[in-house]
């Protein structure tokens, strides 16, 4: 069944996360890949998202009411890695208590995800690039092949230019599975959007352990060079929300978070937890050579102040309300007014 546009952006959009230049590019090319099955090597650093990608193209495919199976082959030890991609018989080696079907018989019909690929045990690189080749697989301790139908999406973090100079893995199964190579960006490459990144983190939580980022601390985190990538922003909102659930957290806190540090027990009792917003004004005073719109300040700093609010309170209209101390109805007005659309 053929999967509409409309739920191709959709599913694309839900998992990869971002409006900057480098994720838009990187949706074009998942909508391109998805509409085809050649086989994609995902390339990129480790934590960047790589198998969420894999996901992306699997959902906005054809095969996406079938399995989508991932296995990371660089964690599986040697001994293993054979049995775990194309299955044993009873008997065939020792703990073979059963027949057990591998990864590439659970992903028929569907998409198999090899994670870590560069890292793939050479002579396993020979038995992978047959299997491509021939789509049937055989078990261990089997004589007999089983068919198989399979989109093949693999990821690395490694150069395979050098690997495959080195001799370390095999120039053929490279152009096997990189018909088509994705770069996936290092999040320092799409800075842009980390706010969107916490918030989507944030996303159905308790208030309690959310901890919020004033703009200051937002542009802390945009200026951090993030060698962990995502994983790495995902671990410190994560931390964020142990230590300061219910705070506003500014440029210093992160620094703490980013060292992995305990805050000070003295700045923990003394900090404020999440309060009505107040109101500053941003432009300078009125002169004689200089009047101002007072309406149009007035209406500039309420816009921003709701704005705040809305996202402090992760889309909720109720709890942006009580933070500037408005009744709902009033709050819903106003968003009206501006043109304001609370995310949920």
């Amino acid at each position: 069944m053929a999967v509409s546009t409309t739920d191709i952006e959709r599913d694309i959009t839900s998992l990869v996360i971002g409006t900057s230049p480098a994720v838009q590019r990187l949706r074009a090319m998942i909508a391109r890949v998805a509409a085809s099955d050649v086989s994609v090597l995902l390339a990129g650093p480790s934590g960047s998202g790589k198998e969420l990608v894999a996901q992306a193209i699997h959902a906005a495919s054809n095969r996406s009411a079938n399995p989508f199976v991932a296995i990371n082959t660089g964690a599986i030890p040697a001994e293993l890695i054979e049995s775990e991609l194309f299955g044993h018989e009873k008997g065939s080696f020792t703990g073979a208590h059963s027949r057990r079907t591998g990864h590439f018989e659970n992903a028929h019909k569907g998409t198999l995800f090899l994670d870590e690929i560069g890292d793939m045990r050479f002579d396993m690189q020979v038995k992978l690039l047959r299997v491509l080749e021939e789509r049937v697989v055989t078990r261990v301790g089997s004589s007999s092949g089983t068919p198989v139908d399979v989109r093949i999406i693999s990821a690395t973090h490694r150069d395979m230019d050098h690997a495959i100079a080195d001799g370390r893995f095999r120039q053929d199964l490279f152009f096997r599975l990189g018909v088509v190579l994705v770069h996936v960006p290092a999040l320092a490459e799409r800075a842009e959007d980390i706010p969107l990144l916490v918030r989507h983190f944030q996303k159905g939580k308790p208030s309690g352990v959310i901890a919020h980022f004033d703009e200051s601390a937002l542009e802390r985190l945009m200026a951090h060079d993030w060698p962990g990538n995502v994983r790495e922003l995902r671990n410190v909102v994560e931390r964020a929300g142990v230590l300061y659930g219910g705070e506003i957290l500014g440029a210093d806190d992160v620094d703490l978070l980013l060292t992995n540090a305990a805050p000070p027990l003295e700045s923990r009792r003394e900090r404020v937890a999440v309060a009505p917003v107040s109101f500053v004004p941003a432009s300078p005073a009125p002169c004689k050579d200089h009047p101002i719109d007072l309406r149009q300040e007035i209406e500039a700093i309420e816009l921003k102040r709701i704005n705040m609010a809305l996202e402090l309170a992760d889309g909720i209209v109720s709890e942006a309300a009580r933070l500037l101390t408005l009744k709902r109805t009033t709050l819903i007005e106003k968003m009206r007014k501006y043109g304001v659309q609370a995310v949920a």
